[in-house]
This record gives C-alpha cells, structure tokens and sequence, in this order.
C-alpha cells in the first residue's frame, strides 16, 4: 500500500513536472472537459408548453402577413409554346423550329384580371430545362467573359471554345443556347414599351463581365443554338446575356426579359406578338410568357406563408397536447431528481453489502 501511494504520488509530481501537460484549471482545459459555466435551462412543463405556446403565436401571424403580401401580387402566366406552331407542323414541331424559311411571327391576348401597378416584370419560363446539369454549367470561361481574348485559356468551354479555327467570345454551352424569343406588347392601339435596361444584377454588370470585351465570331458556326449578339456592345452591356449566364438550379425557372413602366387596368386585353424561335420541342420543354407586379416580399411565392402557418399551428397543437398530458397525470417539480437520488444510494447500499 506504502509502495502504491509513493509510486502514486511520484507519477503525480513527475505528470505536474512534465513540460507541455495541460493545467488542469486553465481555460483550454475546462474548455476541453466541458465544465465551462453553461446556461442548463430546467425543461418544466410549463416551459415547454409556453415555448411551443409563443413559436405558434410568432409564426402564424408571420405566415398570414407573407401570404397576403404574396396574394397582392398580380400575375398573368400563358403558355405558347404549342398554339405557336402552325397545325401542319404540330406533328413534326423540331423540324419547324429548325427550318429558317416558316415565319414564327405568333399573337397571343393576356387578359389583366386586376389592376397591375408599374414597374411591371416581363418573365419567359421554361420547364423541363436542366441548366444545371454538370456539362452545360462547367462551359463557360469567366475569365474570358471578364478579360475577353486577354485570357487564351478557353479549354473549360469544350466543346464550343473555337469556331473555323477562331476563338470563340463569349465561348461555351451557356452563352451558344442564349435564349432569343422576342416579344412585343400592345394595348389596343398603343405599344406597351418594355424597358431592357436594369434587369442584371449590378455586381455581375461591373465585376464579371468586361466593358471592353466584345463578342467575337459568335454563332458563326453549321449549328446556331440561340440568340445572336451585337458585336460593337460590350458583354457588360448585353444585360440579356448577363441573366441567361446566372444558371438556373432546377429545370423549371423563370429568368426577367424586361420591365413595363405603365399601369394596367383591370380587364386590359394585352397583345404579345412574339416570335417563336426557341428550340424546346427536341427535349420536350415548355415556355411560357409572364407578367407579374411585386410586393415588399418579392414575387408570388405562397410556400414561405403556408410554411409558417403549418409551423405555427403544429407548435400549438403540440402545446395543447402536452397541457392536457401535464393536467392529466401532472409531475411534481424534482420528482426526477429525488428518484435519481434514491436510485444512486439504493446502489451504493447493494454495492456496500
């Protein structure tokens, strides 16, 4: 015993002695041991349930506000891309979109049905379209878009880095499939003028495309994919461009062709006259026109209303459900501590004998 308590005692002082050991009552080693002073709040009853009582009292008049934000908002959606094809070609609507020589001139009414109070967002949708799809993100060369032919690397733009041996600016999948339908809008005889300017976002506008970077030998090849671009307007300029290039991350989105400055009344019939250039019969996509207003929240979106509402009713529900448990069988305060304690001595005694 005299041998166990000096061999003890001397690892002890060897293990104080010892350079770079811990202190036991530093900082870091509290830290480590997690006995730093800590908030342990005592989850009662009555706590929990007034808890779950405030989050449903927080959250549905947080949903209710969202939703009517979200109902103010006036949107007209229609879809073109089937009634713009000409009943000859319905059965064959690739070969329709491929062949230069058919006029794609189209008309479609959109009947306002409330009031839309200016700016009015233009939208074109497309559904079933993977912009996000793993080859068609990586081509693109954002020092090039930025720096133009003063960056030669332009490998990650397979397999549209060059054409007849030219580079090929702005190169790769993303900008070759630019969106290119045109709209047009009117009310009866007067032209609605959609403003084009101020649909980017600025930091993309003055830090990730160049103001002296123009396009260069761009849909020059056999095979065109979308819009074609004016080669004496800088990329930073080509604002069309600049909100196809922010990709999309699921196959249905909405990306803004322009803005209309002017009221509408209720019960305006608006005149598209558009042309249907876009290719999205070969993978069976969809396109749709959109005319939307805003709210102090955004767009019309009802899911982050709904989202609260269920939070906040689930949370009283669950209140409600612990209230009548707690009334029914109630649980003295330290109930759990005094059969904790009785369970440790109850031990100790059976160890003891």
């Amino acid at each position: 015993m005299d041998l166990d308590r000096g061999s003890s005692s001397t690892s002890s002082t060897s293990a104080r002695a010892t350079p770079g050991r811990p202190v036991r009552h530093g900082a870091l080693y509290q830290f480590t041991q997690q006995n730093l002073p800590a908030c342990k709040p005592v989850l009662t009853p009555a706590a929990v349930i007034s808890t779950f009582l405030l989050m449903g009292l927080i959250f549905i008049p947080v949903g209710i506000v969202t939703l009517r934000a979200s109902y103010s908002v006036v949107e007209i959606v229609d879809r073109y891309d089937n009634d713009c094809v000409p009943e000859e070609y319905r059965g064959n609507k690739v070969a329709y979109v491929k062949d230069d020589s058919i006029p794609k001139n189209c008309s479609r009414f959109m009947k306002v049905p409330k009031s839309m109070k200016a700016p009015i967002y233009v939208y074109y949708q497309l559904d079933n379209y993977y912009q996000n799809h793993r080859r068609y993100v990586k081509s693109r060369s954002d020092r090039q878009l930025l720096d133009g032919l003063g960056y030669n690397d332009s490998s990650s733009c397979r397999p549209l880095e060059s054409s007849n041996d030219l580079p090929i600016v702005p190169c790769g999948l993303i900008a070759w499939s630019l969106f290119n339908d045109t709209y047009k809008f009117s009310r009866g005889p007067s032209e609605l003028k959609v403003n084009r300017k101020g649909i980017a976002w600025k930091s993309d506008r003055n830090h990730k495309f160049g103001k002296h970077v123009y396009p260069l030998n761009f849909q020059n090849g056999t095979l065109t994919g979308g819009a074609k671009l004016d080669p004496s307007i800088p990329l930073s300029d080509q604002e069309d461009l600049i909100v196809w290039m922010r990709t999309a991350a699921l196959p249905t989105f909405r990306k803004l062709y322009g803005k209309i400055e002017e009221d509408l009344e209720e019960d305006d019939v608006i005149t598209v006259k558009l042309k249907n250039n876009y290719n999205t019969y070969s993978f069976g996509g969809k396109k749709k026109i959109v005319l939307s207003t805003s709210s102090w929240l955004g767009g019309k979106n009802d899911f982050l209303g709904f989202a609260n509402l269920f939070v906040g009713s689930f949370s009283i529900l669950i209140s409600i459900i612990f209230l009548l448990l707690h009334v029914k069988s109630p649980r003295a305060y330290g109930e759990t501590a005094h059969h904790s304690s009785w369970n440790k001595k109850s031990i100790s005694k059976s160890i003891s004998t």
